[in-house]
């Protein structure tokens, strides 16, 4: 998946309004400000060993970070391309990890807006 959809904001943190949310409360809280600081020092030598987990809204077509939002925010300020993710409908009955295609078409080409 392209990081860029992440930096444009097509891809939303579940947990926050905003990305630059996110980065406030973890540069503010110690635990957090160490797992970014930590991720940072070893994606460029091992890559992203977890893939985050995307989440899909069925009723409204929206893309969230259910999972690895200090791992989001990492890629961003490390300027990575891309990153491996998983990625689950959210749906009125229930929530199932998929196996098909991502749903490409719910995000637009940040490159070219």
């Amino acid at each position: 998946m392209p990081t860029a959809f992440l930096a444009s904001g097509q891809i939303q943190p579940t947990e926050y309004r905003r990305w630059a949310d996110a980065r406030r409360r973890f540069a503010h809280r110690e635990k957090d400000r160490k797992k970014v600081e930590k991720l940072k020092e070893s994606i460029p030598l091992h890559g992203l060993t977890e893939p985050i987990l995307l989440g899909v809204s069925d009723r409204y077509p929206d893309v969230y970070v259910g999972d690895g939002h200090h791992r989001a925010v990492a890629l961003m300020d490390l300027r990575i391309c891309s990153f491996p993710f998983r990625w689950y409908w959210i749906r009125d009955f229930g929530v199932h990890i998929e196996h098909e295609p991502f749903p490409f078409h719910l995000l637009h080409d940040p490159v070219k807006e």
